[in-house]
């Protein structure tokens, strides 16, 4: 596998407004502070803190609606820079049409999932996902922004995710006969974790679709079964302990350790995902196919039979940290709602959206970067249904936030909403041209997927591409 060529270019461009051109001359001397921004523009910048950085950034955090530009921001092959014209922030194209070896021309993105971890411990690796459903791994210099693809050997994997705690170690789920394993990218070697089969019998067509981490690498879950939605086996291993599952359509839970027996849910139902919470305490359920009940997530307590169901405003896509869950519950989607997991129907809302004029659009929660105390701000991105098809079409905009790059204030200190850069995603080429995005474990670099308004040419397959690209957090 060849290296990808990457170039590093400076902003073409300086921006306009004053808050942004002493944001790019301050970048630019290499210094890490937010300078007074007295002269600013009423409500466009935060200049609260003292560096612009996670967990308080200096973005903007007004509510101006900013329309797209006339036309996208033009873009050269994967390594190019440039400085989003709205907000500011820095971004790179990290793949183009050549990045794939095996399929060049075709679609390149993010996860599925804004909660997969996609990013190592330091920001300095990141994989990307290729059309037949491989990976490229990246080496990334979080100063330059440069991105350079590694060789390595194909990994037969279903899923992966970086470790939290490891910045070399990589770890996924086999294709058949499912088994947990790493790879050490400092020494190019891959090791079996775990085998399932050695736990409990498993279906001949059982396969795994999901795979999550604890922060500290003592914890694995996976999702076994068919395909998903009817998937129906929650396996998390534990490193000193051993196995332990849940069926999801039996009721029942087992394995080496804690307590065996019937879960305290009656409810019998399919998966359509889940994830571990960071603490590994905890697992978020998305439920699949099953006899009728309520569609909503759903916590499982590893350590006990409980399962509880998410009781009141449980919309939207969810995130969970160590020990709360974020999602959109209220009357706007950026009306973000906070609760501890031992406490679901205790409330809060975290970002104040009420009174926003504004469209209902759809968002992908990350939350990797959460810490112990779940107070980090969580990132996102938005797209609207309603966007055009037409290439090159300014996306719609009718009020803040649509479309674009978002952290939100988690800690309950206050309701920011930073804004940094438009997604450029027209979202209308099918699931995987929805901008979603992955937030780097230490918060400074978000990971998205865009079409950039159809402006990346067709794949084989005829539709538009798809690739992927970093934004700077500040």
């Amino acid at each position: 596998m060849s290296l990808a060529a990457v170039l590093y270019l400076f902003p073409a461009k300086r921006v306009a407004r004053t808050t942004l051109l002493l944001a790019w001359v301050v970048v630019s001397s290499g210094r890490m502070t937010c300078l007074p921004l007295a002269k600013a523009e009423a409500g466009t910048a935060d200049s609260s803190a003292n560096t612009c950085g996670p967990p308080n950034y200096c973005a903007r955090t007004d509510r101006k609606v900013e329309p797209y530009p006339k036309t996208p921001p033009a873009i050269g092959p994967a390594g190019y820079v440039i400085t989003d014209p709205t907000f500011g922030s820095r971004m790179v194209r990290v793949t183009d049409e050549k990045s794939d070896p095996k399929a060049p021309g075709g679609r390149l993105s993010t996860p599925a999932g804004a909660i997969q971890n996609s990013w190592n411990a330091t920001s300095t690796m990141f994989y990307v996902i290729t059309g037949g459903g491989g990976f490229l791994l990246y080496d990334f210099d979080p100063a330059t922004l440069a991105a350079h693809q590694q060789n390595m050997p194909r990994l037969p994997w279903r899923a992966l995710q970086f470790s939290f705690a490891h910045p070399n170690l990589l770890y996924g789920v086999t294709e058949r006969q499912p088994e947990i394993e790493q790879y050490d990218v400092s020494r190019g070697k891959t090791s079996t974790i775990n085998d399932p089969s050695k736990c409990l019998k498993l279906n001949s067509d059982d396969k795994a679709i999901a795979l999550s981490v604890s922060a500290d690498d003592s914890r694995f879950l996976i999702v076994l079964g068919p395909e998903q939605d009817r998937d129906y086996l929650l396996y998390l291993y534990d490193r000193d302990k051993g196995c332990r599952w849940y069926n999801t359509q039996t009721g029942e839970v087992g394995g080496q350790w804690g307590p065996k027996g019937i879960a305290s849910l009656e409810e019998r139902y399919g998966l359509h995902n889940a994830h571990l919470a960071k603490s590994g305490r905890y697992v978020m359920i998305g439920r699949g196919q099953g006899p009728p009940g309520p569609s909503k997530w759903r916590i499982w307590d590893v350590e006990t039979l409980n399962v509880t169901v998410c009781p009141t405003k449980c919309s939207g896509h969810q995130a969970v940290g160590y020990s709360h869950v974020l999602n959109p519950g209220g009357d706007h989607p950026l009306a973000m709602l906070k609760r501890s997991i031992d406490h679901l129907d205790a409330v809060s809302e975290i970002s104040d959206a009420h009174g926003s004029p504004g469209y209902w659009y759809d968002l992908h929660l990350s939350w990797l970067n959460a810490d112990p105390e779940d107070d980090n701000p969580a990132c996102l991105s938005t797209y609207r249904p309603s966007n055009p098809a037409t290439p090159g079409t300014p996306l719609d905009v009718n009020g803040p936030w649509e479309n674009e790059i978002l952290c939100i204030e988690t800690d309950g200190k206050g309701s920011k909403v930073w804004r940094f850069a438009h997604t450029y995603s027209t979202a209308k080429n099918g699931f995987w041209s929805t901008p979603r995005g992955n937030v780097s474990p230490d918060g400074r670099f978000y990971m998205f997927t865009s079409d950039w308004q159809d402006q990346l040419g067709k794949g084989p397959d005829g539709k538009y591409r798809t690739d992927v690209f970093v934004v700077e957090l500040r």
